[in-house]
Order: C-alpha cells, then structure tokens, then sequence
C-alpha cells in the first residue's frame, strides 16, 4: 500500500477519495487481473464497475453527468492502480486523455454524447494517432480525410493503438489537407460500428498484456461532418496543446510502478536468506536499496510539485516532458535494480517484479519517446 503520510498537495476529501478507490481495485481488479494478463485484455465488465464507481473521467463537469473534480482526483486513481497492477494504459487513456479533448474542443452535441457514456464506461475510447513506420512523427502521418458534401471519407490505418479491441469510438487523426503537411490534420470521431472500420490483431506484445492493443483500419469509412473535433486543420496544434496532461498522467504512473517495485525488492530481500543472512543484509543489497529510496524521495516530492502546478494551469509542455522522461526513465532504473536484487526469482513470472519490470519498458516509448521529451525540453533552454 502506498505510503502518503508525507505527500503535500492533497486535502482529506481526496485521501478519503483514496480510500474508496482502493477498495475497488481490492474488490474489482486485484482479484481479476491474472485473468485479464491471460486474456490480454480488460473486459467490458471492469468498465461498467469503474463507472458505477465514479472513477471514471472524474473531472468531468456536472452538466455532463461527471463528478467536476480536479485533477489530482485522477493522479489518486492512477497512483493506486499502478501501484496495484503496475499498468493501466486503457483507463488512463479514457479518464485523463481523451475526456479533456472533448471538454475543450468538443461541441455541445459531442459533450452531451459522448461524455456521460464514457463517465458510465458504457463507451469505451480509443486515440488513433500512430501509424505503421511513423512512429512520434505525427507529421508524417498518410492516413486521410477527403471532404466530400457534408460527409467526411476516412482512408487510412493505424497501430499500436491502446483500447483498440474494445473500443467504441476512436479519436482519429487524419490528414484533411494533405498539401499543407504537419498544419492539415484534423481530429474526427470515427464509430467502431461504421462500415469500412475494420480491427487488426490483438498486437502481441513484451508486456502491458492486459490492455489490448490494436491495429485499426479505415477503408474508405464515411462520417458526418459533425464529428469532426475541433477546427479542420488545427489538429496537430490541438494534439499538442492537450499533451502536457498525458504526459504527467505517464510520470505518476511511472512513478507509483517504480515505488511498488521497490517495496517488493525490500520485502524479498529481507526474506531471502543466502550465506547465513539475509539478502538485505549485505551491504550491496542496503546501498542499492538506499539509493532507489532517495530516487523515489525526490520523485514523490517532483510529482507533487508537477500536480500542484498542473491543477493550477501552471505546468508548461517543457515542464510535462520533463516529468515524464525523469520518472519513466527512473522507473526503468528502479524496476531493473529491483529485479536484480531478487536473483533468479526475479526472471520467474509467478514473482510480482517479472510484470513490473515487462511493463516499465514501453514507459520510455508510449506518449513521446525519452528522445522526443530531451528534443521538447531543449527547445525551452
């Protein structure tokens, strides 16, 4: 269990908040989670509970069925399924990504639609932005969207795309004017149930196995004009302007994950006995853990610090980018050192620490990779 005696920025609506959320991930999740590891992905039922629950797209205004809290609402949820469960790709994505492009580009129509039913987890959202061989570089992208009348034509594919197996609508970046490059993307809301959208295969990947991850296709898929998000031609802007919160989002969730790894290196090395003593006894074992402890004293203490700011409307792009590359690079670090302390076992899957370290990987990639967060940071100094 997460220790928050000596976390700042939190009141006690939100530690009674945590209470709560860790009741459900003990009743709902823990008990399931080997299951969905097996079947590589979330099923629908997790979606409906969450909702039930409200701990699904908590900043949502009341006007459109949501709970209107701030952000640190959603930090407590991934602080506690991380530490749980080590990932949770797909509900992020829905609660703290896709949520807020609607509220702050959606029109009434989109808000009045699509929010309640995410909020309720009878919709589940998907972002379609990379695509096969461009990778970060959103500006590359080939997939398009010819207007034609009142109706938009969707032709394209795209991969890696988390939710992808279960999602009901996805948020799909496109080129609507193809001649002016980077600046002629635009975001569309594409139905999973219109003809011409077509799942892949469930991508087989290192780890993160319970979230399922797709390749998504759009064979000539026509949508209205009115599911167009935003202004035509202003996506990759858009995209931009919304990632500083995916990007804290990707640094708490590091951040618990790497606190979890620790505490089972502790709990390992304390029992294991080799030599006549505790692992934890060696002298290599107690400097190795103490400097992951200091790593995780500085991370706790930056996160908050990255929270305040950010529900403040204060934490710039530089600053997000920042905060993710740190701590998912310092979570690669910890986790890696965890495993280490824990020998043999350590490359066992029955061992909690074999899926912690298989999911911290794709931390370094997934929201920009660690190159991209150097490149955006730079770009401030």
């Amino acid at each position: 269990m997460l220790n928050i005696q000596a976390r700042t920025g939190y009141t006690e609506e939100h530690d009674l908040f945590r209470n709560e959320v860790r009741k459900f991930l003990a009743q709902e999740v823990e008990p399931k989670f080997k299951r969905w590891e097996d079947e590589k992905t979330w099923d629908r039922n997790f979606w409906r509970a969450a909702g039930a629950a409200g701990l699904l797209c908590p900043t949502v205004p009341e006007e459109f069925g949501g709970l209107g809290l701030d952000f640190r609402y959603n930090a407590v949820i991934n602080e506690e399924t991380s530490y749980l469960i080590g990932n949770m790709n797909g509900a992020v994505l829905q609660s703290d990504i896709l949520t807020d492009y609607i509220a702050a580009l959606g029109t009434e129509k989109q808000k009045r639609y699509y929010l309640p039913r995410m909020i309720s987890g009878e919709v589940i959202a998907a972002i379609a932005m990379t695509e096969p061989g461009g990778g970060s570089d959103l500006q590359s992208m080939r997939t398009t969207a010819k207007r034609v009348g009142s109706e938009y034509i969707i032709s394209g594919s795209k991969t890696y795309i988390s939710n992808g197996q279960n999602c009901d609508v996805t948020m799909v970046a496109a080129k609507s004017a193809p001649e002016l490059g980077g600046k002629g993307i635009s975001l569309f809301f594409v139905e999973s149930d219109r003809e011409g959208f077509r799942r892949g295969r469930n991508l087989d990947k290192i780890g993160n196995w319970s979230s399922d991850t797709s390749e998504l296709f759009f064979d000539d898929v026509r949508i209205p004009e009115e599911n167009l998000l935003g202004i035509e031609n202003r996506g990759f802007i858009q995209l931009m302007d919304q990632l500083p919160q995916e990007r804290l989002s990707l640094a708490i969730t590091a951040q618990s994950a790497a606190q979890r790894a620790f505490d089972e290196a502790v709990a390992f090395t304390k029992d294991r006995k080799a030599f006549g003593q505790t692992i934890f006894d060696f002298q290599n074992t107690r400097f190795t853990l103490a400097d992951l402890a200091a790593k995780l004293q500085i991370g706790w203490a930056h996160i908050d610090w990255a929270i305040s700011r950010h529900v403040k409307g204060e934490l710039t792009t530089a600053e997000a980018s920042a905060a993710k590359y740190w701590h998912t690079e310092t979570q690669w670090e910890i986790v890696d050192a965890a495993l280490q302390l824990h020998g043999g076992a350590g490359y066992m899957n029955e061992y909690k620490i074999a899926q912690l370290w298989r999911d911290a990987r794709v931390q370094r990639i997934v929201g920009g990779t660690s190159e991209i967060m150097r490149e955006i940071i730079s770009r401030s100094i």
